[in-house]
């Protein structure tokens, strides 16, 4: 299944092309009150709510695709986590870089770490990407996204995936200089998740999906998950032994070598192998 969030915060189930309303469902979701427990609503019910989702997406009718604006599939995320120089080539680019690495030694996540992108920086691939900063190098990072289906604290690898309710495109943006990684990706619309949710039997092996990005019809990355240094349920795991995830966390599981700048007026046509395609328009920030 391939659930999107569309136009005015309508649900949608995305089939040949098209788009099928299904916001009815969205009235069985719980009614809550504050304090409003962690985690996407939505996403934490959706094994329950899929039957249902089905049945209005067959009664419903089509509208096409290039007729919606796509929203991030996942409206209310408690963290979005990143997994900084993931891929050996990615590290290589950004040592021989100076506009990547700024003096600094570079290594990979098996140093670093993980990190964290502010909530507020998602958007869709209909919002598009802001520039806040257009006289600093705005850059590139395409991804693919794990969101989260079910709360899980120090998972084990072998049991990772079991806990993913889907796999999106993700775009990490991020302006460059010398201050915290957090804050230079945190900036508004610098997290791009879209097109659309596809739920995890939808993906065969996450760990062997092709992918690109394209500016303005160049192709400036493309690689294979396959190629990552920690794979999707290493990184469940890893980053599960720091925080609780809960439903709607979305890991961004760290991008390629070929990474680089955008400027206002760009479009970036990000391609996922059996996902998906979106297209992603640049503008500069108020």
């Amino acid at each position: 299944m391939r659930i999107c969030r569309f136009d005015d915060d309508k649900l949608g189930v995305v089939r040949d092309g098209a788009v099928f309303d299904v916001s009815s469902v969205l009235k069985r979701l719980p009614q809550r009150r504050w304090p409003i427990p962690p985690g996407d609503d939505l996403i934490a019910h959706l094994d329950d709510l899929r039957p249902l989702i089905d049945a209005a997406a067959n009664r419903a009718e089509p509208l096409p695709l290039d007729q919606v604006v796509l929203r991030a599939p996942v409206a209310n995320p408690g963290k979005i986590i990143g997994a900084p120089v993931n891929y050996h080539a990615h590290r290589d680019e950004a040592a021989a870089d100076a506009g990547l690495n700024f003096g600094g030694e570079v290594k990979t996540i098996e140093t670093y770490g993980l990190f964290l992108k502010a909530s507020s920086a998602l958007v869709g691939p209909g919002d598009g990407v802001s520039l806040r900063f257009p006289d600093r190098r705005n850059d590139h990072e395409v991804e693919l996204a794990a969101v989260i289906g079910r709360t899980v604290k120090a998972v084990e690898p072998d049991a990772a995936l079991d806990a993913v309710a889907g796999y999106c495109i993700g775009l990490d943006m991020t302006v460059r200089g010398t201050e915290d990684r957090s804050l230079r990706k945190s900036i508004d619309s610098y997290a791009v998740l879209g097109p659309w949710l596809a739920t995890a039997d939808e993906i065969v092996d996450p760990d062997d999906l092709s992918f690109e990005i394209a500016v303005n019809d160049e192709v400036r990355q493309r690689s294979n998950t396959s190629m990552l240094i920690f794979g999707i349920a290493e990184l469940i795991a890893y980053a599960s032994r720091f925080y609780t995830l809960h439903p709607g966390d979305i890991i961004m599981t760290g991008t390629p070598e070929g990474v680089g700048p955008v400027e206002p007026g760009d479009v970036m046509t990000c391609h996922v192998q059996d996902l998906g395609e979106m297209q992603v328009a640049v503008s500069a920030s108020w």
